[in-house]
Parts: C-alpha cells; structure tokens; sequence
C-alpha cells in the first residue's frame, strides 16, 4: 500500500500540500542540527519517517553521502549507497502513477508534467536526486568512471527528468505550488551539477556520454547554483556545498588550478557566520586559506575543525590530511610525517598511500634527524605494495601511484626516490596551491635544486633519466610560478626531448606537455597550447594517473577555447 493510500484509509484529513510543508521544515530542522555538528540528532529526527516521507528518506540519505563524501571511508560510502538507493524505493510511492500504455505513449518519461499535482512534481524532483547522488558515489569509488558509464541508464533517467522539469518551470503554463521554492531549488541543483560535472569530463568520456544524449555547459552549470544557492530552499545550502567542492577542491585536484577562491568566500561567509563552530564550515575556510596561501591561519582553522565536535571522527582524518599537506608546503617534514602518520593507524581510505606517504616524508629527513618510533623508510615503502585495497572492485589511482613508486625498493639494494613527497604533492596539484607564496615556492625551488645536485653526485643507475625527469617537472612548476618562464619553459621540453630515456615514469611526458601548455596559455600564446594540448591527450596511454590527467588536459582546453568569463554574477548564499 503506497503512502497515499495509507493516509486516506487511516482518516488523516492532512493535504499532500500540507504533508509537504510539515516534512520540508522538518528535514530542514534536521540539516541545521546536521550543519551544528549534532549528527546523531539529526539522524534521529529523521529516520522514523524515512519509509513513509520521501523528503526524510532524501535529507537522512543526503547527511549520510555527505559525510561518505568528505571521509572517503568505504564503509561510510556502502551505507550512503544502500541508504540512497532505500530512498529511491520511497519516492517511486509518490511518483504519478503510469499505465503501459502511458508509458509506451510517453517513451518512459514524457507525460505533461503540468497534469501533475505539486506532491507527485516533488516526488520527481526527489527520485531524480536519488539517482544523482548515487552516480556521484559511484565516481567517488570509482575516478576511471567505468563504473560511471556501466550505470548510464541511471544517470540518463536522472538527467533526462532535471531537463524535463526544468523546462516544466519556463512554461507559461507552470502553476507555481505552495513550495515552488524548494522545487525550483531541487531543479537548479541537479541542472547545475550536471551541467558542471559533464563540463569537466574529459573529452574520450564525454564522447561515450554524448553518445546517448548527454552534454554540459560550465558556465551554465555555476550560474544554476549559484541561483540555487542564494535563493533560500531545502536545497541552498546543497547548492553551496557543491561551489565550495568545486572551487576549493575539483578546479586544483581535477583541473588547472583556477577555482574562484573570491567567490568561495562570499558563499561561505554567511554559513559561518551562522554556524560558527560547525565543522563542515570550518573545513571549508582552513581550505580557502590555504588556497590563499595562509598557511599557518589554514592550520589554525583545520585544528579548530577537529576542535569543534568528536562525533564524528573520520571527519577528522578530512582535517588530518589537510594538514600533512600544510606542512608539506612548508618543509616540516616530522610535522607532514606525524599526520600520515595518524593517518595510516585511524583511516581506512588508502593505508597504501598513508604509509608511502610516511616514507616519504622519512626519506626527507636530515642525517641529524632522529626516525620516529625507529621506522625504516626502505621497510616502509617495501610493505606498501601489500597494502593494496580495492573499493567497488577498483583500485584508488593515488594508491595505484604509491605502489608502482615504492615497487624500487623490493630489491636488495633499493635506488632511493629523490624527492617523493614532493612528486606526490604535484598529482594532487599543491604546486598551484604553493604559487601564490613566492617564499614557499622559493624553498621548494631550494629543496629540488639540492635533490638535483644529490642525484649528479651519486653513481648513475638505470633509472636516472626518470629521476632527473620527476625533478625537472617539480622545478619547471617552481620557476613558472617564480616568473622564470624561460627557465621553466626549458625544464618542461627537456622531458619531452628525453622522452626515450625514461625507463618507468611515463605519466612525465603528457605532463610535462600539459605544464608547458598551461604556461603558454598564461602567455597567450594560445594555439600552440592547444596543439600540446592535444599532444598529449592523444599520443600516450596506459601511464600512471592518466584519467587525472585527461581531466586537467579538459580543464586547459576549456580554458584555452573560451573567450574571457564576462560579467559572470556572483551570488552569496541565502541562509534564514
């Protein structure tokens, strides 16, 4: 018996309208409990009517993605993945219901979406939602986006309903219900994240996508939620976490580096305001200070953020990563080791990476140093590759990295990486981050260019030209950021014109290409970008962190075939 019919035959006189009104201003009690750190309370508050409520089962599902999203903890992202699709099961209830014959008529989906009341309109919005969530876990699990395409049924559904309701909204014909905000604000969520995400896939996927009728404009995406954002609904402060996520983290780790670090104040300014001490707040502005370069007010923030709740440990491990890197940029490897460290013994996203990742920051360590606990590097990087861990049947690519990286140390006499916290803050892009600071980039530049007179000292060995290739990179990015074009210029071509040399780190040459691609494109220099650009796109495969890679390659030609942004507005979020 759906919902509906269970509400008739009980004598509840209460309106689907009203039955709307009173879930939507409870989900939206749940999420500011949510947004105070009080998560339990939220969940709580919700989940009696998460079989009954279509927006109780999206709002507890959406709090238990969130945090799968910003932990990476597998079993964080099962529970968010079976709870999502449990919530999809509650919105068909109150989806209109169709004949065979309707649906053979409407070919799936095209009914007149006017004939709908508001709650069947809702329950549209809803389902569509469910199914984008769950495809945004799937590429959580899985960046190659196999995964991804295997469910483009899914995805298609969901897209192809964000479309039909968003052109429900421009018909003249649209009867705006009592809670029209909300909905409106559902349809700008999903036109904008589809539209945002498609806009960064590379071209290879985009074309498989395109293929069944997909497609995706970048600037009409921001301007979606950015509507979204500042308008005040259920969904703005959804609409905002997804501008902070694409400002501060999918433009430096899927991109060039050119997120809008301005515009991610102005959304997030209200929202600490408001919730001074909630944690998912206070992340977001230790991040935009470090994309700022306030290294030490970034430290400041992410240790306020493990300050202000202890629910929620793997939160923590957000902020602990976060802060390995800090120190990274600054030098101070035992402070960088320490949160690896932490890492490796509390997370379970990637013990592979976590303990390359303390090795490697031991491989830094003066002759003066003293090893923590007595940890050997070589017998730190040997283990690695035992550590491997397979999430939704695929491998993470940053573990894959760290094991083909530490796979050196498995012979009796290893030949030691020369700089391999410095290589592994270039796949996660911090050499963007570090450009703004010229001191930082300064002791960087330092550091590589001691690596670099090490390496010419020691006895040559067959993996020389890839050693002297991963520090030329690190170097050319120092120097371009230093204002030493012709320096770095001279740095990225030497790997393209030793390209035979290297004997294991093919990855170096489509980026070494990429790299000099981008500071071409900063010099206007834009056709001879575009030709790198597609150099490397299309001459090199099966190389370490290719999808990362294609992604960044789409980032400079959307970059390098658009005319400047022009008056692109920006809109604060709206909170009450």
């Amino acid at each position: 018996m759906d919902s509906r019919a269970a509400r008739s035959e009980s004598g509840d006189a209460r309106s689907p309208t009203s039955d709307l009104n009173m879930a939507l201003h409870e989900c939206m009690a749940a999420l500011d409990l949510f947004l105070n750190n009080k998560f339990s309370d939220a969940l709580a508050s919700l989940q009696a009517k998460t079989k009954d409520s279509m927006y109780h089962a999206l709002t507890y599902a959406t709090i238990l993605e969130m945090q799968a999203m910003m932990t990476f903890d597998p079993q964080d992202i099962l529970n968010a993945g079976n709870t999502m699709k449990e919530a999809q099961a509650t919105c068909q209830k109150f989806r209109k219901k169709s004949t065979v014959a309707d649906s053979i008529n409407n070919l799936v989906h095209r009914q007149s979406l006017e004939h709908f009341t508001e709650e069947e309109i809702h329950a549209e919005i809803c389902y569509a939602e469910c199914l984008l969530q769950r495809a945004a876990l799937t590429f959580l699990q899985d960046e190659n986006m196999v995964s991804f395409i295997k469910g483009g049924i899914k995805v298609r559904n969901s897209y192809q309903t964000y479309r039909e309701l968003d052109s429900l909204i421009q018909s003249p014909h649209y009867v705006k219900g009592e809670n029209h905000l909300h909905f409106e604000g559902g349809v700008k969520l999903g036109v904008g994240a589809f539209n945002l995400t498609l806009s960064m896939f590379p071209a290879r996927i985009l074309r498989l996508l395109e293929f069944v009728g997909f497609s995706g404009n970048k600037e009409h995406g921001l301007l979606q939620l950015q509507e979204g954002a500042s308008s005040y609904s259920f969904r703005s402060v959804l609409c905002t976490m997804l501008l902070l996520c694409y400002h501060t983290f999918m433009t430096f780790v899927l991109g060039t580096g050119k997120g809008n670090v301005e515009e991610a104040e102005k959304l997030l300014k209200p929202y600490l305001a408001r919730y001074p001490k909630g944690a998912i707040f206070l992340f977001f502005a230790g991040r935009i200070e470090t994309l700022k370069g306030n290294i030490d007010a970034a430290v400041n923030r992410y240790e306020e953020c493990c300050e202000a709740q202890q629910y929620w440990k793997q939160f923590h491990h957000m902020c602990y990563w976060e802060l390995m890197w800090c120190f990274t940029y600054k030098r101070q490897w035992k402070m960088a080791f320490f949160y690896a460290d932490l890492l490796s013994k509390e997370n379970t996203w990637s013990k592979a990476t976590y303990i390359y990742m303390k090795a490697a920051y031991l491989s830094m360590f003066g002759p003066d140093d003293c090893s923590p606990f007595g940890d050997s590097e070589v017998e730190l990087f040997r283990i690695v590759p035992s550590l491997k861990l397979k999430i939704a049947g695929k491998s993470l690519p940053t573990e894959k990295f760290a094991i083909r990286k530490a796979r050196r140390y498995l012979s009796s006499n290893p030949i030691p990486l020369p700089v391999p916290p410095l290589e592994m803050m270039y796949i996660w892009n911090g050499y963007a981050v570090i450009g703004k600071c010229p001191n930082l980039t300064e002791g960087m530049l330092e550091t590589l260019i001691e690596a670099e007179e090490a390496l010419a000292r020691s006895s040559a060995t067959e993996l020389l030209a890839d050693d002297r290739c991963v520090i030329k990179l690190l170097k050319g990015l120092c120097l371009k950021h230093l204002g030493k074009i012709s320096e770095a210029e001279d740095h990225f071509n030497y790997i393209y014109l030793n390209e035979k040399k290297i004997k294991y780190d093919h990855y170096l040459i489509p980026n070494a290409l990429l790299e000099l691609a981008i500071l071409y494109l900063e010099q206007e220099r834009r056709e001879e970008a575009i030709k790198l650009l597609e150099r490397a796109k299309q001459n090199y495969k099966n190389y370490s962190m290719e999808t990362r890679t294609h992604f960044r390659i789409q980032a400079a030609l959307h970059q390098a075939k658009s005319t400047p942004e022009n008056g692109m507005h920006s809109g604060a979020s709206a909170v009450s």
